[in-house]
């Protein structure tokens, strides 16, 4: 390796500049030993005390999208597809009719059947197409 400091002539190499980097490497040892044997000044931080956890976060994790919709398919191993139905105005006629929104949800133990009404929640994207998850199951289906 070659130091900063040393200087290698044209016809010289690394291997033949050996007995200056020995001798750089000497005093540089000589230096850590000295800073060694100077006691380093001990430092206390105080911390204040610890803040109350931001209520931000706890309101953006309780603003999570909750809907509630009809089970129309549990075929899948802990997935559901619910159906979920809104009533929208024509832009132009102002006539309302039905909007049906299929959105696949988690669902742990398999407890929801098809025609259950059941209140799902948003969540972390769990695959594809799943990113609700089952929350209750508001009515069974008779």
């Amino acid at each position: 390796m070659i130091d900063e400091t040393t200087t290698v002539s044209p016809g010289e190499t690394a291997e033949t500049s050996a007995p200056v980097e020995a001798e750089s490497a000497s005093i540089v040892a000589a230096n850590v030993s000295e800073a060694a044997a100077v006691p380093m000044p001990t430092v206390s931080v105080v911390h204040d005390a610890p803040a109350a956890v931001d209520s931000s976060e706890d309101e953006t994790r309780t603003r999570r999208k909750v809907r509630i919709g009809a089970v129309v398919s549990a075929k899948m191993e802990k997935s559901i597809i619910v159906a979920i139905e809104r009533r929208v105005a024509h832009p132009l006629y102002k006539k309302y009719f039905k909007k049906t929104t299929r959105l696949m949800a988690h669902d742990e133990q398999r407890q929801a059947k098809p025609g259950d009404i059941v209140k799902i929640m948003e969540t972390r994207p769990l695959s594809k197409r799943k990113c609700w998850r089952l929350v209750e199951i508001v009515e069974r289906a008779k």
